[in-house]
């Protein structure tokens, strides 16, 4: 369910003050006053969500020192001002330095919500790209949503972190849906590269002319390259085997010129690439590249495991990303019961955490229609899902994998609560204690 927009109101009169509030609540937003932008400027800092509406004229600090100290905060957060008769002047030169937009009295309170709409949807989007930004710049975080605690899923975060140190170009190979991406991002933002550049190109998404346009330039211009650039970083070549064999031969040629630039302690990138395999076929890397290529590219591997491997994690995804979305659908989560558990466990899962992912959203959907049990939209979704597979894994996998999920649930239920989760689960709290030590959870991950 979106949040309400969060809107500051700054002016010296208090029945304006109280009449724009009045009408931004009827409007669906959320409001606090101030009668003077000293008594505001405490409240604005760099994460602040929402917008500023401000009177341009008031005793002591205006509304053009205020946009000033604001900006001196954050530059993109957006200011609104209210303008008398006469001041459009000051009111052009408040555009000119960065305001928002502008409003003259006596103005038109639709006009100015629509304002705030607006002001509000670009201020969100340009926090969420901030986040983007930050996500991709931090290992830690890009570790976090590598979800699990499968001794699979540990190892690949131990993978990720000694390969992250190297210099070497990595090949990363996992099947369609299993998180590439976020395994080459994990590797640039983990290791010395952090903070330079990380370009991502997908070989298979370009024509070769555009592919070669957008890495080595063109006979009018380089300087937009990646390799024009100079600049350093990674670059991340996604389905390396799509590679043209002219592109082939020019990409080597670019490596050797890299590596002599090292020589000079030049920037140089460090190329990483994906390749996305196929259950029970060859590995197609090595036949459709040129051998020195591929033993260029190719010293260091990671693979990335399938869902289907990863034995528990199934269980926590699916509760992670159910939980997401009924928070998104403003709905209760779908609890699974033993069966359902039973169900995604077997499952095959050919479209992997991707699978997962859009599986769950649905599940949302339909249940919080409140018409239907999971258990029979699962059926229903069974043809999505992969058919159950025979019981490969032993009976005490499943077993524990549904007992974690349990514990979880009850955790989330009560906020970490754990006479709450006693009682509900009617465990001894030596019990639940030994429990959650061996499933590594912890009560202050729901508080």
């Amino acid at each position: 369910m979106a949040e309400k927009t969060h809107v500051l109101i700054v002016d010296d009169e208090e029945d304006m003050r109280r009449s724009i509030s009045q009408f931004m609540v009827l409007s669906g937003f959320n409001t606090d006053t101030y009668d003077s932008a000293t008594q505001v400027l405490p409240v604005i800092n760099p994460d602040f969500d929402g917008v500023v509406i401000s009177d341009i004229r008031m005793p002591g600090m205006d509304g053009m020192e205020l946009l000033r100290r604001i900006h001196s905060i954050d530059a993109n957060l957006p200011v609104i001002l209210i303008t008398g008769h006469g001041d459009v002047q000051m009111a052009v030169e408040a555009m000119r330095i960065g305001a928002f937009d502008f409003i003259e009295k006596p103005f038109d309170p639709e006009r100015l919500a629509d304002l705030v709409r607006r002001a509000g949807q670009t201020r969100r989007l340009m926090l969420d790209n901030r986040t983007l930004r930050r996500e991709l710049s931090d290992g830690t975080v890009l570790l976090k949503k590598l979800i699990g605690s499968s001794p699979i899923m540990n190892q690949l975060r131990e993978d990720i972190l000694d390969l992250a140190q190297a210099d070497g170009p990595v090949l990363i190979k996992g099947e369609t849906g299993t998180g590439k991406s976020i395994v080459a991002h994990a590797l640039h933002a983990c290791g010395p590269k952090q903070g330079k550049p990380y370009v991502a190109i997908d070989c298979a998404a370009l024509s070769e002319a555009e592919l070669n346009a957008r890495l080595f330039g063109t006979t009018e211009s380089e300087s937009d390259a990646v390799f024009g650039t100079n600049a350093g970083g990674t670059l991340c070549l996604e389905n390396i085997d799509a590679l043209e064999e002219g592109s082939q031969t020019a990409l080597l040629a670019a490596l050797n010129a890299d590596e002599r630039a090292a020589v000079d302690d030049q920037p140089t990138f460090r190329v990483i690439s994906t390749i996305t395999v196929v259950r029970g076929e060859t590995d197609p890397v090595e036949k459709a590249l040129r051998p020195d290529l591929f033993y260029r590219l190719t010293g260091l591997q990671v693979d990335v495991p399938p869902l289907r491997d990863r034995g528990e994690d199934i269980l926590t995804l699916f509760n992670k990303y159910a939980q997401r979305f009924s928070e998104e659908y403003g709905c209760e989560t779908p609890e699974l019961s033993a069966a359902d558990a039973a169900l995604l466990l077997s499952a095959d899962w050919p479209g992997n955490v991707r699978q997962i992912i859009n599986l769950a959203e649905r599940i949302v959907l339909r249940y919080r229609r409140g018409t239907e049990t999971v258990t029979s939209i699962l059926n229903d979704e069974s043809g999505e899902t992969g058919t159950p597979t025979a019981d490969e894994r032993p009976l005490k996998e499943h077993v524990e994998a549904f007992e974690k999920m349990l514990i979880e649930n009850a955790l989330r239920r009560h906020r970490g609560s754990i006479a709450s989760v006693m009682a509900e689960l009617t465990l001894p709290r030596r019990t639940l204690n030994e429990k959650m030590a061996k499933y590594a959870l912890s009560r202050g991950e729901f508080t």
